[in-house]
Parts: structure tokens; C-alpha cells; sequence
């Protein structure tokens, strides 16, 4: 290994000195490289062991990768969903002192996967519809802070079961940049790039026989701008009504409390009428059932399963405490008494299947299938032994996919939809 390698890293970590980083990416050997699924990229990237986790690997210009370094390490601090940097690697060299290239080392998101592993025959149109959906979402918060994207695409982002719906997060930020805040061109430049690029996508997939015949490329790809803009608007956007109606700023703000956001500050001025007044949301933080389910149980889980355990544990609290409850000791008791023996009765070789808040929303919508077939309430132990028997141990472990190491590159897995294990009960 040639003795100028330049490690720069977010985490002190000796055992990156232990890769094989004078030699090419395409020729390391087995014994470093983890097969799993993953998007197109204009770069050899390969999975890699290191400590106990799996780190992608992207070989690059040494500019380009302390470049994408710094974008995700700032995007991070502003709390935006994206794979977390590791490390830069410079100065790399072969035994013969040949020059190799530079790498950037990102950790691997546990439990997400490339959109091209999200079917098993077919994708459908509701599933590429969540997708398109996520995307969007994504691109707002992104374009929210400031940053323009430049390739957006589904195959630049990695996307995580979110109890129904998907989350999406950024994986490539080479083309990307952060201002102090986008014009509206540079915002409807980022959607066509997008809208581009996943119809591409879509086509190839058609092409391929991977897409439902149903299923129209250019429609699905449009989606994203309604879905956009609709959201976008409703973050952004200012609203005016007459004085007597204040009690639409209220409803303002559960509008946006309930597309998952929070408002840190309210701009609320009245015209020279006297007879109308004009709200606008100022800040606007995504996460608002993630902060409260974390505040009260300590859990971490996506934001539309946040929502769902919120729910079940308002449900709990409303049924078994008089009165008014308090949100603490309600909150406790259901996480000792209803979550933790659910993910605790899931046998061990099956853990890696889904992250716990998923097997958790996935097991109520187990039991109300069940309850409505069998009319009639079953109980939660039933419920999870029929989930764990029916659904959970056919699926494929998601914490990280492997594949049959077979080669570098990993074709499109089977994972059983949400669809297809609600055909199943």
C-alpha cells in the first residue's frame, strides 16, 4: 500500500487502513466485498465490510469525492434523509506505484433498498406510485434548505419501507449544490430533470418486461410534479381569509402536522382593510410524528410509522386510562406492555427481515385483515403468531439483502409487497 494514502473520515475508525485500497475496486477479492442490491451509477461502486457494518465504495476524481463528502456531511446537518459519509480516500496507488483512483466511502442504509429491488415479477402501479410519491417528497425538503439536486432520479435515492408509503433518501450528491435558496427556475429545472430521468427509467424497466402492462412511464414520471407542487405549495404557500376565521390558522397548522411537518415559525400580518388576514409558514421541519414518538418512547422509526404507533398508542391510552392520560405514563406502559413484547416474540433468525417499527405497523394491518375476516377481535398474541408464520418468514432479510455471491453486480431480488402478503391472510 503506497504510504502518502490520505483517509479523510467523519469517524475514527483504524480498521478502514485494512481494505485493500492498492488495488482496483473491480479486483477486490471476495473475502472484503459484500454482494447486495443496488441502483445504477455512473461509477463503479461496490459494498465492502468494515467493522461490523457494510460501507458503499465509489471510485472517483479525489475534487469529486471531497466535493460529495462535504455535500452530505452538511446535508446531514441540516437534517435532510441521505446516506451517512464515511470517508475520502486520495492518493491511492497500485504495488507498481501506478496512481488509482480517489473514493468516496458512504455507510449503507440498513433496511432500504434501490427502487429496481422493490418488486418481485412486476412492478405496479401503486408501488411506483408510492415511489414517484417519497421522490417528491424527498426533493421538496431538499429544495426547502436550499439544495439543487441536479440528477434526481429513483435511481439515486435508496428507499425504506414506511408503514404503507415509502421514504426516500439521497445516496448520489455529486451534481449537487446548496445556495442560500433556490430561484423557482432552479426549482422546475430539478422536476424536469426528474421527470426525465424516471420516465427513462420506467421505459427500461417496460422494455425489460419489469413493469405492469398497466402502467404508462410518462404518466407514472408526471406524477411527481403534481405531487410536488401539491405538497409544495401547501409548505410554502400564503393563505388569506377574513378576520373572523381565525380559526383557519389553527387548521393551518394541523394541515401541515399531518403531512408530517412543523412550523417554527408562523409570519401572520393583517391588510390595511383591517377586514383580512395573511398567514404564511416561515420554517417548516419535517418529522413531526418521528420528534413526538421519540420524545415519549424513545423509538426511531420513519415518519408514517411514527403516525401508525402514535395512533395504536393513543388507542391504548384512551381504552386503558380514565380521564385525561398522561402522555408519559400512558406512552411507558404501552411500550412495556404492547411494542417490545411484539418485537420480542419475533424469533431471532428473522430480525433482519424489517426494522422493528415496520413489523410493527405491518402486524396491525396483519390483525385487522384477520379481525375483518374472522369477524371478530383477535387477540394480539394470536395476531403476531399468525403474522411471524404467514408473512414474516417469507420474506427476504432487509437489513441487508444478500444476494447469491455470484459476481460484482446484483440482478433485481425477489421481496414479497405489501400487496402481495395481504392476499396471503
Amino acid at each position: 500500500m503506497s504510504s502518502s494514502l490520505s483517509i479523510t473520515s467523519a469517524i475514527v475508525d483504524p480498521a478502514l487502513l485494512d481494505l485493500p485500497w492498492d488495488l482496483p475496486l473491480e479486483v477486490w477479492p471476495d473475502d472484503s466485498i459484500a454482494v447486495l442490491p443496488k441502483g445504477l451509477s455512473r461509477h463503479l461502486v461496490r459494498f465492502a465490510h468494515l467493522s461490523g457494518y457494510v460501507v458503499a465504495i465509489k471510485e472517483t476524481s479525489a475534487d469529486l469525492a471531497r466535493r460529495e463528502y462535504d455535500l452530505l456531511r452538511n446535508l446531514q446537518r441540516l437534517d435532510i434523509p441521505c446516506v451517512d459519509p464515511v470517508a475520502v480516500i486520495t492518493n491511492r496507488a497500485d504495488a507498481a506505484g501506478n496512481d488509482l483512483d480517489s473514493v468516496l466511502v458512504t455507510r449503507h442504509l440498513k433496511f432500504s433498498l434501490p427502487y429496481r429491488a422493490l418488486y418481485s415479477q412486476t412492478l405496479r402501479p401503486s408501488t411506483a406510485t408510492r415511489l414517484i410519491d417519497a421522490l417528491a417528497v424527498l426533493l421538496v425538503r431538499l429544495h426547502i434548505v436550499g439544495f439543487f439536486w441536479g440528477d434526481v432520479s429513483l435511481s439515486n435515492a435508496l428507499f425504506r419501507r414506511d408503514a404503507g408509503a415509502f421514504a426516500a433518501y439521497l445516496v448520489d450528491a455529486e451534481t449537487g449544490n446548496i445556495y442560500d435558496s433556490l430561484s423557482d427556475g432552479q426549482r422546475e429545472h430539478d422536476l424536469e430533470i426528474a421527470r426525465v430521468n424516471i420516465a427513462g427509467e420506467l421505459l427500461d424497466l417496460a422494455a425489460g418486461g419489469r413493469l405492469d402492462e398497466s402502467t404508462d412511464p410518462i404518466e407514472v414520471s408526471n406524477g411527481i410534479l403534481a405531487a410536488y407542487r401539491t405538497l409544495w405549495t401547501e409548505l410554502t404557500g400564503s393563505e388569506t381569509f377574513a378576520a373572523t376565521e381565525r380559526w383557519r390558522i389553527a387548521e393551518r397548522v394541523e394541515r401541515l402536522n399531518n403531512l408530517g411537518f412543523d412550523i417554527e415559525e408562523l409570519v401572520i400580518s393583517t391588510q390595511d382593510t383591517g377586514s383580512h388576514v395573511l398567514i404564511q409558514p416561515k420554517v417548516v421541519d419535517a418529522g413531526h410524528h418521528q420528534r413526538r414518538l421519540l420524545r415519549l418512547t424513545g423509538l426511531d422509526a420513519e415518519e408514517n410509522q411514527a403516525r401508525r404507533l402514535l395512533n395504536d398508542l393513543d388507542a391504548y391510552a384512551a381504552t386503558h386510562f380514565a380521564g385525561e392520560p398522561d402522555e408519559e405514563m400512558s406512552a411507558h406502559e404501552w411500550l412495556a406492555t404492547v411494542f417490545e413484547p411484539v418485537i420480542r416474540a419475533i424469533p431471532k433468525e428473522l430480525r433482519g427481515k424489517l426494522e422493528p417499527a415496520e413489523v410493527f405497523h405491518q402486524m396491525l394491518e396483519h390483525r385487522w385483515y384477520l379481525s375483518q375476516n374472522e369477524n371478530r377481535d383477535v387477540p394480539l398474541a394470536e395476531a403476531v403468531s399468525s403474522y411471524i408464520e404467514t408473512v414474516l418468514q417469507h420474506r427476504r432479510d432487509e437489513a441487508t439483502v444478500i444476494d447469491p455471491p455470484t459476481g460484482a453486480f446484483t440482478l433485481p431480488i425477489a421481496v414479497v409487497d405489501e400487496e402481495d402478503w395481504r392476499d396471503r391472510v
